[in-house]
């Protein structure tokens, strides 16, 4: 069983590109709702959450977790691995190392919260923006329209004019890839973290059988995170959907 935990929503897009590629493989996802962003938090606050997540989906028995959150996967990574005696696996380093492998002039951009974009976790990446006005607007349901594509253009000009390569450094973001694409043209390649860090679990993953569960469990619920969720996965997902305290 997989275990994934992120702030709040944004990790369903890794659950969704796991699921594509691991079929039959049961996942359990924490969103922590009642406490997201985690992005612009204290680096002590983010530690301290991402303790209390990886507790709870050890309680729950997974073989191996996904830290799907990239503000923890950047900033508390260790604390995760300190609590955890299975695999654990943050969504930074296979997107690093994907993006140093396609681009052609080293110039590798990265785009997310600030709590990443301040961290050392990407050292080699030069060009660096935080956007984190996106993800309110992706969680109001804005993936296309004038008001994303204004922010897109606030956000990602310089990296149109200054970079090869671009990673998503945000779960959200992948909703609205395609609208980032076309504002950046063909000469950027974007990289997604949930499709590499998926890729990355079906290497290591030898048995990969399962009865396809899932269950989500978030740290605080309403109709809008419901609706945002079935926005994430493409799937309506309210009757496996559990409130729970951490």
């Amino acid at each position: 069983m997989i275990g994934i935990f992120d702030s709040g929503l944004g990790g369903l897009t890794v659950v969704k590109e796991v699921r594509r590629l691991l079929p039959s493989v049961d996942i359990i996802y924490l969103g922590d709702t009642a406490r997201v962003p985690y992005g612009t938090r204290s680096p002590q606050t983010i530690r301290k959450f991402a303790e209390e997540d990886t507790k709870f989906l050890l309680h729950q028995q997974v073989d191996l977790i996904i830290v799907a959150c990239n503000t923890v996967s950047s900033l508390a990574l260790d604390v995760v691995r300190k609590y955890s005696s299975i695999p654990v696996f943050g969504v930074i380093d296979s997107a690093y190392k994907k993006a140093f492998k396609v681009t052609k002039s080293g110039r590798v951009g990265l785009v997310g919260t600030r709590a990443t974009i301040n961290s050392s976790a990407y050292k080699d990446v030069k060009l660096r923006r935080h956007a984190s006005l996106l993800v309110p607007l992706i969680e109001e349901g804005f993936i296309k329209g004038p008001e994303i594509e204004l922010f897109i253009k606030k956000y990602f000009l310089d990296f149109k004019r200054n970079v090869d390569t671009l990673i998503l450094g945000c779960t959200h973001y992948p909703l609205i890839k395609d609208k980032i694409s076309e504002f950046l043209g063909s000469t950027v390649v974007l990289v997604d973290p949930a499709e590499e860090i998926a890729h990355e679990i079906k290497k290591y993953l030898k048995n990969t059988g399962g009865t396809s569960v899932e269950e989500y469990y978030l740290t605080d619920v309403n109709k809008q995170f419901l609706q945002t969720a079935k926005m994430f996965l493409g799937k309506d997902i309210s009757d496996k959907v559990n409130k729970t305290n951490l």
